[in-house]
């Protein structure tokens, strides 16, 4: 992709009941009774799937070659009868498709795309080179496929267009350092964040409100990659933070201190507000949707609140 102006982010079309949705597979390979399960999933919240038969291509540990993965989402972004594209599943090989994608079959057709863990290379690399609002949310061969897979009440303000909602009670989310801030909704996967660094996509997180989270990584590998981002300057400019379940990110049964311990000693000289918990991504149920690239409000008290100030997509 390359960088285009950044003067007015651009918001795709809403997400309504029978609308077609695209399934893509950018990084690892999907099996098809995931799929399918994540397919009839869709049709139940009222969508109708659409798949290229090449997504359970494999070539080692990806789904295909990196030349059809990054043709496949150019053709969903191109298609005029698919509305948004969902990935299928992370894993890894995101980040073959940037220098890959074309942007004059992408930049032209704004659609919601949502995605999260490896995906979070092509949600901020959309955000920052093609200024697309995207979506840290649910995907279809995992959160689909199951009964709580996704928070319906976010994706549906996410995706549908509403102006001006709340993520508060029942997200999980609870307070680490008080405070009160306004700026740009940003983030994703830590792992895939610090992975920019160095390269054209690196990540652009000045004026934001930072969201991050990750799976199964140990509290010295959270560490040092936070101070790797803090070493790099990447959050000097931040405005507050707010991290997600953090899933398995434990040393051992025996660990006499929190990750909650560990993240405060690298942050709480910011002197932002900080918040952990909150359940988008990797999570163990209700998939919360985040759109990624839009103003938001983040309160943090005696509870927390990430307000969405403006609408993600367009009617």
């Amino acid at each position: 992709m390359v960088a285009i102006s950044r003067n007015s982010r651009i918001k795709p079309r809403v997400l309504r009941p029978g609308d077609r949705v695209g399934i893509v597979a950018p990084a690892s390979n999907v099996n098809r009774e995931s799929l399918e399960a994540g397919c009839n999933g869709l049709r139940r919240a009222g969508y109708e799937p659409f798949y290229f038969e090449s997504i359970l291509d494999r070539d080692l540990y990806f789904a295909g070659s990196v030349e059809r993965r990054a043709r496949e989402l150019e053709d969903m972004f191109a298609r005029d009868d698919v509305r948004a594209i969902i990935c299928a599943r992370g894993g890894y090989g995101s980040n073959y498709l940037p220098l890959m994608l074309d942007p004059k079959k992408i930049v032209p057709h704004p659609k919601i795309l949502v995605g999260y863990s490896d995906i979070t290379t092509l949600v901020c690399c959309m955000a920052d080179s093609a200024n697309f609002v995207t979506f840290h949310g649910p995907m279809a061969a995992k959160d689909f496929t199951i009964a709580d897979g996704l928070d319906l009440e976010s994706w549906q303000n996410a995706l549908g267009g509403a102006t001006d909602w709340s993520i508060a009670q029942g997200s999980g989310a609870r307070p680490l350092a008080p405070g009160q801030v306004e700026g740009i909704l940003y983030g994703g996967c830590l792992s895939m964040l610090v992975a920019s660094l160095g390269t054209q996509h690196e990540i652009r997180t000045a004026g934001t409100v930072l969201f991050i989270e990750d799976v199964a990584t140990k509290p010295y590998q959270i560490d040092r990659m936070l101070m790797q981002l803090k070493l790099a300057g990447k959050l000097n400019e931040v405005r507050g933070m707010v991290f997600g379940e953090m899933l398995d990110c434990r040393q051992g049964p025996d660990q006499d201190y929190t990750l909650e311990d560990v993240i405060l000693r690298i942050v709480k000289d910011l002197r932002i507000p900080v918040a952990f918990g909150l359940r988008s991504g990797h999570v163990s149920r209700a998939n919360i949707t985040l759109p990624i690239g839009v103003r938001a409000r983040l309160t943090v008290d005696d509870t927390v609140e990430l307000r969405i100030l403006e609408a993600a997509t367009v009617k």
